[in-house]
């Protein structure tokens, strides 16, 4: 009796197990929604391997595609956000107008995004990704929902690039390396739109040049400088290109 017992619970394990399974026409069906359901249980190690498994398995069957899709986003739900970029970027380089290339193009903006340090004196290299992609998202998808928050992702990435470069050049210019400081001023002034960051570099580059008794540099960009500083900035540029044109005197 008692084994009898163990055999009757034993099959009722394995047909409730077995009666659990998502249902699809075909085995790969199954295991893509067994995958997807295991992820968002936060069960990544069995959700990988019945992606594995389709794949190696099902690689021509219609969800063997979306199974490499759905494998990038568990790395990404994982917080492996570097394999989860590198995986994203491959699936997009393979399946380029695959129906949610604006849903991939997004997740690997996200992917670079997550990997921002928390202050901008750090390496900054993902900024620049996420904003490449994020831009390429709203090129080519302007319209997809994904593209509607691409503008605030992108504004924070500039923002610490900003901040980074504007501070390299006053270690520089403080440090008296004035021709460092002038190059990286000057880089300011041409890739950045923020008119106070810009009417910062543009005093601090002529103040730069007259350190470096460079007249030349001041009379070349007297009018162009006077033209785009903000107004707040104006004294100061004034004051600046005054004391470097007295370079002639």
């Amino acid at each position: 009796m008692r084994i009898l017992l163990i055999i009757m619970a034993l099959v009722f394990v394995l047909t409730s197990c077995s009666s659990s399974r998502p249902k699809g026409t075909t085995e790969a069906e199954v295991l893509f929604r067994e995958a997807k359901v295991l992820m968002e249980a936060g069960r990544f190690i069995l959700a990988t391997e019945k992606l594995n498994r389709i794949r190696s398995k099902y690689p021509y069957s219609y969800y063997a595609t979306f199974a490499e899709l759905l494998a990038a986003d568990v790395l990404f739900k994982q917080e492996n956000y570097a394999e989860a970029a590198a995986a994203y970027i491959v699936f997009k380089d393979f399946h380029p107008k695959h129906k949610k290339s604006d849903y991939v193009l997004w997740k690997i903006g996200e992917s670079f995004f997550k990997q921002l340090p928390e202050t901008f004196d750090r390496d900054l290299s993902s900024g620049f990704e996420a904003i490449k992609y994020f831009k390429e998202l709203k090129r080519v998808h302007a319209k997809s929902e994904y593209a509607k928050n691409a503008d605030e992702s992108i504004g924070k990435c500039e923002e610490m690039i900003r901040q980074k470069e504007k501070y390299i050049a006053d270690f520089y210019f403080k440090t008296k390396v004035y021709d460092a400081a002038r190059f990286r001023y000057e880089n300011i002034i041409e890739v950045f739109q923020e008119p106070k960051v810009r009417a910062h570099a543009m005093v601090r580059a002529i103040e730069a040049s007259s350190k470096l008794k460079d007249l030349a540099y001041c009379k070349h960009n007297k009018d162009v400088y006077s033209e785009l500083i903000k107004k707040d900035y104006k004294e100061q540029l004034d004051e600046a290109l005054e004391a470097c044109l007295s370079l002639n005197q």
